[in-house]
């Protein structure tokens, strides 16, 4: 596979609002700080940082279920970041902890042990962003069954 190159554009608003061009026909995004720094209208680079891994995630898991024809839909999938101050007392993104909850149960889908072994390592953006960060990824099907922790 040849290398991509993806570029995004940042034009600041005011203060701490930023509108983000991806090019390609989608639609721009606001972003903010919260308060009491700015205004929160719209996502943080932390709360962009955390959607980011849960997407991957969510669509490793996914793509990984979808090679051997489950249907798991529909994921749901929650990400918590935690922000404290390094060693230099620094602010920083500390750990990220994500559960992906499937839409099915786990006697549904066929080859799932396989899925669940695997999946992470296809993520690019975890793998990319774990290499500094420490993210832990549970994985529970419909009815709250712990598949992967």
């Amino acid at each position: 596979m040849t290398n991509k190159t993806v570029k995004v554009e940042l034009k600041q608003l005011s203060k701490y609002q930023f509108s983000i061009d991806f090019d390609e026909g989608i639609p721009k995004l606001l972003t903010d700080e919260s308060a009491p720094l700015s205004e929160g209208k719209g996502p943080s680079p932390v709360q962009l940082l955390a959607a980011a891994v849960g997407n991957c995630l969510s669509d490793s898991l996914f793509f990984a279920l979808m090679k051997f024809h489950q249907s798991p839909e529909p994921i749901h999938t929650t990400v918590q970041a935690e922000v404290g101050r390094n060693a230099d007392g620094r602010m920083r993104v500390i750990k990220m902890d994500a559960k992906l909850h499937l839409g099915v149960e786990a006697g549904k889908l066929d080859h799932l042990d396989r899925v669940l072994e695997q999946f992470e390592d296809f993520c690019t953006v975890t793998q990319s962003v774990g290499q500094g960060i420490p993210i832990h990824t549970r994985v529970l099907d419909s009815k709250g069954v712990i598949l992967k922790d």
